[in-house]
């Protein structure tokens, strides 16, 4: 009992450390924050925090890497059926189930997503989010989802393209206030890069 007590509050005092993260940022911008900042806004000790993490930009990796462990998570577990879609349907307009898994926890996460990918946030992490997704999708183990020797074009412009363009989409989306539902999103995307920006633009049929 004692254990399931201490692991709910480890839990609560690493939730307030990332939400006094995110307001920080939004506030002052990621430079500027300093770990007394995070502890007073967390109402912590400084002895708590350094108990979790080593400094801010120890916290601050630890907070992205969470992100893409759990996006990677929920690609392996659905890029099949995304495989599946694609063999029998050459226009595919209904979305990826995938896509609106992805939305769905972006939109959990929006507020962290948004501080960070935006202009007082982290810049490295626009870097490692194509680097997780070259490593997706090319990586070299036997779960890669595409042989770079069946593809087109360089897989290294691949992967930059299809990484550039679904960050802008998803920090579109962030800024605009996520008007749109992540189901809706996910039939947007799912229309540009399934069929191309030329079909979604309704230049090509």
């Amino acid at each position: 009992m004692r254990s399931n007590i201490h692991d709910l509050r480890v839990i609560r005092t690493k939730e307030s450390i990332r939400q006094a993260l995110v307001d920080l940022i939004n506030e002052q911008g990621f430079e500027s924050v300093t770990v007394k900042d995070i502890t007073v806004r967390a109402r912590i000790n400084r002895g708590t925090f350094y108990a979790h993490y080593q400094d801010k930009f120890d916290l601050l990796t630890k907070c992205e890497e969470e992100i893409m462990v759990d996006m990677s998570r929920i690609t392996q577990q659905e890029f099949p059926d995304v495989i599946a879609a694609l063999e029998t349907d050459t226009q595919t307009l209904t979305p990826f189930s995938l896509t609106v898994s992805l939305f769905e926890y972006l939109n959990i996460n929006s507020e962290f997503m948004k501080a960070v990918l935006g202009p007082r946030g982290d810049l490295s992490f626009h870097t490692k989010l194509k680097e997780f997704m070259w490593e997706t999708l090319y990586g070299n183990n036997s779960n890669a989802f595409i042989k770079e020797e069946n593809s087109l074009v360089p897989g290294m412009y691949l992967s930059a393209y299809m990484g550039t363009a679904i960050i802008g989409v998803i920090q579109q989306w962030l800024e605009s206030g996520r008007q749109e539902s992540p189901q809706e999103m996910a039939r947007i995307l799912t229309t540009m890069m399934a069929n191309g920006p030329f079909f979604a633009a309704g230049l090509k049929k």
